[in-house]
């Protein structure tokens, strides 16, 4: 009778200590998404920050290109207003749209081209644009392992039990999907 109490025991004592373990394995992946997230969120807020100078800067050489202007200003603006995961895709996608169009008013300017101050910017922005797509990356492998964590069984009992839902990965839009093409 002593070994069917201890094995009892054993079994719950077991039990207790796997849905410990899977909670915080579920707490940190959570954590790690939510960090991961908020890595993306700084470096669209330092391309927006970039944003005004570069603007600036273009404006001193083509000072009658003011749609491309108002593009990126209602671009960058949409940017700083988005709340949801899909509104920052959305307003990032706009973005890098916007930035494209003012790259290539800059084509047309070769003393805009030659300027430091412009090169400088251009430099920071490609630095920014490879942090973004590292943080997004990063974000949707955390995603992934997190979202993989609460489908399987047995952590899904756990998962549910404990309000622990999907999270939504970062996706590109279908304007970032389309292939590019040079004509030379």
């Amino acid at each position: 009778m002593g070994v069917y109490i201890a094995v009892f025991l054993f079994v719950i004592v077991a039990i207790i200590f796997y849905l410990w373990l899977t909670y915080n394995s579920l707490i940190v992946l959570r954590e790690r998404i939510k960090e991961a997230l908020s890595s993306i969120d700084v470096q669209l807020k330092r391309r927006a920050d970039l944003i005004p100078n570069l603007v600036e800067t273009v404006k001193g050489y083509a000072k009658h290109e003011k749609s491309v202007f108002e593009t990126v200003t209602k671009a960058r603006s949409a940017m700083m207003g988005a709340g949801t995961l899909k509104e920052k895709a959305a307003a990032e996608d706009m973005l890098t749209g916007a930035l494209k169009s003012l790259f290539a008013v800059a084509e047309a300017y070769p003393d805009l081209k030659a300027s430091d101050n412009f090169k400088q910017l251009q430099e920071e922005l490609t630095d920014t644009e490879n942090k973004i797509s590292y943080s997004r990356q990063f974000y949707n492998s955390n995603v992934l392992d997190y979202n993989a964590k609460i489908q399987t069984f047995p952590a899904n009992l756990i998962a549910k039990r404990f309000k622990f839902t999907e999270k939504e990965f970062f996706e590109a839009e279908e304007a970032e999907k389309k292939e590019v093409k040079v004509s030379f």
